[in-house]
């Protein structure tokens, strides 16, 4: 098999969309598929295996780590060449809805994953009169895919409310050996804790941008005794310490050496932070975006509250940082949770729909040349 991902942002550039895309790369590379990907040109030819097809285009002045631009006819034919047996698109924009034109082309069948919430972002932003023109867009191009993928029951249902019509539901994993209780580091758990290690340490781990409503967590500090912040950010005046960019096993000992994870974004399509943190055996207080209602439980191994709600996100550490042993409680059960979430199971359900698509195509293809 052969496949071809088409993406609007990737490598060098670190966020959640371009650590899913790594991982599927890695999967299907393990499975003994070829892959190639479509991306913004940004110095990256190759991805382990996988050739990078670089598409030129321009920064963006509100977003300078990317580039953007539509594909060319270079791209088209380097697709050609390569022959795919179905194509990928992460969240079809720019590159990926060209892209999609040339499958169609091609009579190569098609897969749209859903990454990006532009309903809830330009809401966020208070230009809510453009919702129903990010809901058109929606529709229109999930609903030219042959299938679509959601990454949260949420999404799949706002997906459905817009009129997406094949759609189905591509969960999120975690590397629960990567992320994991034994990386805890008292050396790492001093650093986070600006010295204090013996105080309730709270974490946030993400970008720092206005939607991620990190400014939430300055109240919490402030009515809650004892605790302290670790993030990239610094507040100036309340105990939060700057750690500045992680990643590989430092990340892990900065999961690991916590007390527990706050995450008051106010959307998400997935929250992969999440996850990681609870592998981690930590337990998590978050707002309610995403695919986070499908992997909290309430009082068990976190507590989520509504997007804004800065009482509810107060009274949900207070519930945790009650004692030591809560804290040890509600993480271990976190733990268990993680280690049912495999990487491997929710991206082999997708190679799965890779062979029915490839098998249904065919199928229709055969019945065509009967007919003619």
């Amino acid at each position: 098999m052969r496949v071809a991902l088409f993406t609007e942002t990737f490598l060098p550039k670190i966020d959640g969309i371009v650590t899913v895309v790594c991982l599927l790369l890695d999967h299907l590379t393990k499975r003994g598929i070829e892959t190639v990907i479509v991306a913004p040109k940004m110095g990256v030819e190759k991805y382990k295996e996988t050739p990078v097809i670089g598409v030129p285009g321009v920064r963006l002045p509100l977003y300078p780590e990317l580039r953007v631009g539509p594909p060319t006819w270079r791209t088209y034919r380097c697709i050609k060449d390569f022959k795919p047996d179905v194509a990928h698109y992460i969240h079809p924009v720019l590159i990926g809805v060209p892209g999609m034109m040339m499958a169609r082309r091609l009579q190569v069948p098609t897969v749209a994953s859903f990454h990006l919430d532009l309903a809830r972002l330009v809401h966020h932003f208070k230009l809510g009169f453009l919702e129903p023109v990010t809901d058109a867009l929606t529709r229109t191009v999930f609903n030219a895919a042959d299938y679509s993928l959601a990454p949260s029951n949420l999404i799949l249902k706002d997906m459905q409310k817009v009129g997406v019509k094949r759609v189905g539901l591509w969960k999120r994993g975690v590397d629960a050996e990567k992320f994991n209780p034994r990386y805890r580091s008292a050396e790492m758990r001093e650093h986070l804790s600006d010295g204090h290690p013996d105080d309730t340490l709270l974490l946030y781990v993400g970008r720092l941008s206005t939607e991620k409503q990190i400014d939430k967590l300055k109240h919490v500090l402030e009515a809650v005794p004892g605790t302290r912040l670790a993030l990239v950010e610094h507040f100036e005046g309340t105990p939060t310490k700057f750690v500045g960019y992680l990643t590989g096993e430092p990340l892990a000992q900065a999961y690991a050496s916590a007390d527990m994870f706050v995450f008051p974004s106010s959307m998400e399509t997935f929250g992969l932070v999440v996850v990681e943190a609870m592998a981690a055996g930590l337990p998590v207080v978050s707002s309610r975006v995403g695919g986070v209602r499908d992997v909290v439980r309430e009082g068990v191994t976190g507590y989520t509250f509504d997007v804004g709600d800065v009482p509810a996100l107060i009274e949900g550490v207070r519930q945790i940082a009650v004692s030591r042993e809560r804290i040890t409680e509600m993480g271990r059960a976190a733990r268990q949770f993680a280690e049912t979430q495999s990487w491997d199971a929710m991206m082999d359900e997708v190679i799965d729909l890779y062979r029915e698509l490839i098998e249904k195509k065919r199928t229709v293809s055969v019945s065509s040349r009967e007919t003619a």
